[in-house]
């Protein structure tokens, strides 16, 4: 992989793995467009933990206060009705699927879940999914003519169940194309949660599940060497840099914006992508970068 690669690659990462149209598709086609290697699984999960970070900085307070909250919880009863070290054990309940399906399906994610075909049919279908979850939410947030608005969940009333089925939600994300905000995002407006929430837990949910990717992939590239290293350390740096600004920008959007321009972008890039491959413009399948 070049300087120039990674460069671009990085901006990718950056650009989308907090929007709902799936980092690890766009990197897949960016790759497949420009005629490169698939950077493979291994160089997504790296650059993850770049972005990662950046939640981590973000959402530096949110973190701080649940972790504080958490640990005293363990020996200190009366802190497990708090609100902050439920959350804890929520976001650990809700990190169960995707870290079980994650190793089970390994072999699955570096290989046949990178077919371009995949990738396509999932963006259709996510971005189908997304729209429908956006439209209950505007419809309950603005009433209509016979009904009155309809006040949304907060973070404050998540559960156990609804914390699991975020979960599964999330795990859906380990085939490129579906977007791991998409899907928990989703998840959570069919739930009944408000947009700002839904996104809140979101962001928080996948960090130890990211994380875990990243030490993972960074083991096994460590002892196979098969990572470019200079330039997938400068793609995470990136990554994180402009995954900051992203997330800055998406919490302001989400607040009073339709997720409706993300649904018609992801249905017409599916349909783009289908219509390539069949014309044998593009490869479904592409070899994975060596080094």
């Amino acid at each position: 992989m070049s300087w120039f690669q990674s460069l671009v690659l990085g901006l990718v990462q950056g650009l989308t793995e907090f929007l709902p149209v799936s980092s690890s598709a766009h990197l897949r086609l960016t790759a497949a467009f420009a005629g490169w290697d698939d950077p493979g699984a291994a160089f997504t999960a790296i650059t993850q933990l770049g972005t990662e970070a950046a939640v981590l900085i973000y959402f530096r307070k949110d973190v701080g206060r649940i972790l504080s909250a958490w640990f005293r919880s363990l020996a200190n009863k009366a802190m497990r009705r708090d609100h902050d070290a439920q959350m804890g054990w929520l976001v650990i309940v809700g990190s169960i699927p995707i870290g079980v399906l994650g190793v089970t399906l390994k072999d699955q994610i570096e290989g046949p879940f990178r077919d371009l075909r995949v990738t396509a049919t999932m963006l259709i279908v996510m971005g189908i999914v997304i729209g429908v979850a956006d439209r209950l939410a505007a419809r309950d947030e603005s009433g209509g003519r016979h009904r009155a608005a309809k006040q949304r969940k907060g973070l404050e009333d998540l559960n156990t169940r609804d914390g699991l089925l975020y979960g599964v939600c999330q795990a859906m994300a380990l085939v490129p194309g579906v977007s791991r905000s998409g899907a928990t995002i989703s998840g959570g407006l069919f739930m009944g949660y408000s947009r700002a929430a839904a996104a809140r837990y979101s962001f928080l949910l996948a960090m130890p599940a990211v994380l875990a990717s990243g030490v993972f992939e960074l083991k096994d590239a460590a002892a196979e060497g098969h990572v470019s290293w200079g330039p997938t350390v400068f793609a995470t740096i990136i990554a994180f840099a402009v995954g900051y600004a992203v997330i800055a920008w998406f919490m302001k959007f989400i607040s009073h914006k339709s997720f409706m321009p993300f649904v018609w972008y992801r249905i017409a890039l599916g349909f783009v992508i289908i219509g390539l491959v069949g014309a044998d413009v593009l490869s479904p399948h592409a070899a994975e970068s060596s080094g």
